[in-house]
């Protein structure tokens, strides 16, 4: 998965022949799996047929204040385009419209759009060797990225009238990786190896039953994702989940065992700088397991348990550069079991969640967290949405790591 997934992305056209490359730029950006909307100056139209764009978009095209061929016409509101959008990239950026840009003119909705929005900006400038050479342009584009937009330089090549070198648009291949990788250079966990574990672990009794537990592994998997958002490589070590992610900075280690568990996340924690270890490992397993399915003969059956390697104190006394966070689940005298969990294993964050809460816990889709750092700061947060949560605690994690 792209960093660019879930992103809405507003693509300006202006009037310049690399406009036809638009729509392969479109449909890589709604491969990536963002949402796009494209605006267009009337007179780029000449280059590409909006219907094309809205076809590969599944989203209308904008190019007037107003469709002036519809019998009760709406006003496309420029503003609302521009709180919209996540990213707004102008490609191609002619000329005229990028010195429009730095000067503040506003004669088309494009324009407009430009002027309202609130989000990154990107420009790939596309016109003739001259004209991207001359000093007035050269200008332009120190305007445009003194007021915070990023331009995507040109390339070499053959130009429209048939001169080689600069002004050539960037290829939308090259566009849509220029913005991933600029993105991810400015988030704050860019360079940063997490490692997460999620999930139950199923202890065999036999080649057919097992114990464990209810956890789904969401809250994990959602983990997983804002650490992967905010720029972090992550390793996921999960145990038996029907959750999946696909993104491209998040590689899965699936486990069954806390056996299995604790030997993956000790080959990768050395190298890890954030550990985070959501996962509900069963504390006990059968001490012998049945080669043969156990036969239904007695009216009960006894099974000797022992206790499994805890992973997350193993971590503790590991640690040296690692923020180490621990999950407790408790049923009575929450806070102070998650405190005593906290110093115990030498965690740097706990977050504590209890079954007494409507809401939280296993299976659901939200948690209702309290996180508690080794300074005996206490935080206590809503009912949210498990991926809200997962955000809540990286904002604690990077407040702790940047303090």
């Amino acid at each position: 998965m792209s960093i660019l997934s879930g992103k809405n992305i507003l693509l300006g056209i202006t009037a310049g022949i690399a406009a036809y490359k638009t729509a392969f730029l479109v449909r890589l950006f709604v491969k990536s799996g963002a949402r796009v909307k494209v605006v267009m100056t009337p007179a780029s139209k000449d280059f590409i047929t909006p219907l094309t764009l809205s076809t590969l978009s599944k989203n209308p095209v904008y190019s007037s204040f107003i469709n002036d061929e519809d019998d009760n016409p709406l006003w496309n509101n420029h503003v609302d385009l521009g709180l919209w959008a996540d990213i707004f990239i102008i490609a191609p950026a002619t000329a005229n419209t990028l010195s429009k840009m730095a000067h503040g003119v506003c004669d088309n909705l494009l324009l407009a759009t430009y002027l309202s929005a609130k989000c990154p900006v990107y420009f790939a400038p596309a016109m003739d060797l001259d004209m991207y050479k001359h000093e007035s342009i050269k200008h332009t584009f120190k305007i445009l990225k003194n007021f915070g937009n990023v331009m995507i330089p040109a390339t070499s090549g053959e130009l429209a009238s048939g001169l080689l070198g600069e002004g050539r648009m960037a290829e939308p291949e090259d566009i849509v990786s220029f913005i991933e990788q600029d993105i991810l250079s400015k988030l704050p966990l860019k360079g940063k190896k997490i490692l997460v574990t999620a999930g139950p672990t199923y202890e065999a009794i036999d080649p057919v039953r097992f114990i464990g537990n209810h956890s789904s592994g969401k809250m994990g998997f959602e983990i997983a994702k804002a650490a992967a958002n905010l720029g972090a490589e992550v390793i996921l070590i999960t145990g038996p989940s029907h959750e999946k992610v696909s993104h491209s900075l998040i590689e899965v280690i699936r486990v069954v065992s806390a056996e299995s568990m604790y030997n993956a996340v000790h080959d990768h924690y050395k190298n890890s700088d954030i550990a985070i270890l959501s996962a509900a490992v069963a504390d006990f397993k059968p001490k012998n397991i049945a080669k043969q399915k156990i036969k239904k003969k007695e009216a009960s059956l006894s099974i000797e348990l022992e206790k499994t390697k805890d992973i997350l104190e193993s971590l503790g006394k590991l640690k040296t550069h690692q923020f180490l966070v621990g999950f407790a689940l408790e049923t009575n005298d929450e806070l102070k079991n998650a405190k005593d969990k906290l110093k115990k294993k030498n965690l740097n964050l706990i977050v504590l969640n209890s079954l007494n809460d409507y809401g939280a816990g296993f299976k659901n889709n939200t948690n209702k967290v309290t996180i508690i750092d080794n300074k005996d700061r206490v935080t206590e947060f809503e009912l949210k949405d498990k991926a809200e949560v997962a955000q809540d605690l990286f904002n604690e994690i990077i407040k702790q790591i940047h303090a």
